[in-house]
């Protein structure tokens, strides 16, 4: 396995400074952060350390983009562009498919094997009415990975976290029982999961049970975890939302069983990036916490991962 990152934390950092730092600290792969330029809709959501746009116009910046890879010694292993796919608005659905089209072909021009997203949700449609959804939206979307030979992967994260989200997040590709319906209606091999099992945790979910039952779908991991609040989880429920009851934290500080998980993984035969992915807010307050975010994160995961 790769120990990679997530890039989408070091927000207002140049590609540059983003690959000597993570360089640095000793991180082999990354996952790169190619939201569109402009303000950003949400938090660790429109960070933009690769313009995809000037990649598929400028050759000479997507040389430089992996030259300087090279440089540094780190891969990219996937593009990152986590928009609603299935955005109830036509017009805002339209330039997010677009660009993640866009995504797809640069990840093409520049030899990365990956780009990460969401499959999308209409918030107030229920899960069997967003599927019907799906062929429309998604195989023009998957044709072009396709014939792009690029591996689209989807996180489990259901994008419901409070108030704006409510009541069904912006994912639906959440849990096995969802993938298993989402793959029948897509059954592009091009469409797999990128799996953070930190989503698992406070959904109940046996994250081992869904590992051995995609094995062959699993094309990415994130490494995130949660912490619940005890007394918030006691008194609110598991119907609250998810913020009211959980935290988002550094792997090593909540509570995935990272050795479980990992042994998982390496039961079913998966032997890819493994990419961290911070939102610990504890660490949010400067520029030097954010890297030492990643150092005690890479720290704790290395005695799962080499």
């Amino acid at each position: 396995m790769k120990m990679g990152f997530i890039t989408s934390l070091l927000d207002g950092w140049s590609y540059e400074e983003m690959m000597d730092e993570v360089a640095r600290i000793g991180i082999q792969c990354v996952e790169v952060a190619c939201w569109p330029k402009g303000k950003a809709e949400r938090k660790y959501g429109g960070v933009t350390h690769i313009e995809i746009d000037r990649v598929l116009e400028d050759d000479e910046y997507a040389r430089h983009i992996l030259d300087y890879a090279k440089e540094k010694g780190v891969d990219i292993c996937a593009l990152a562009y986590y928009p609603n796919n299935l955005d109830p608005d036509p017009e805002r659905r339209k330039v997010f498919n677009g660009h993640l089209v866009n995504t797809i072909h640069a990840a093409a021009k520049l030899g990365v094997p990956k780009v990460t997203t969401f499959i999308g949700r209409v918030t107030n449609k229920t899960f069997e009415e967003n599927l019907e959804m799906l062929p429309e939206v998604w195989n023009p979307i998957l044709e072009v990975a396709e014939q792009e030979g690029i591996l689209v992967c989807i996180e489990n994260c259901p994008m419901l976290f409070d108030a704006t989200n409510w009541p069904g997040g912006q994912n639906i590709m959440t849990s096995p029982a969802n993938w298993e319906r989402v793959f029948e209606v897509l059954p592009s091999k091009n469409l797999g999961l990128a799996l953070d099992p930190s989503h698992f945790v406070w959904q109940m979910i046996d994250c081992g049970e869904a590992i051995r039952a995609f094995k062959d779908r699993i094309y990415h991991v994130h490494l995130k975890d949660i912490k619940f609040k005890p007394e918030e989880l006691a008194r609110r429920g598991v119907m609250a939302y998810p913020l009211d009851i959980m935290d988002p934290k550094i792997p090593g500080y909540g509570d995935v069983n990272w050795s479980d998980f990992i042994s998982q993984l390496t039961m079913v035969g998966y032997n890819g990036d493994c990419c961290l992915e911070i939102e610990d807010r504890f660490f949010e307050d400067s520029r030097e916490h954010l890297v030492q975010s990643i150092e005690l994160a890479k720290r704790y995961m290395d005695q799962f991962i080499i």
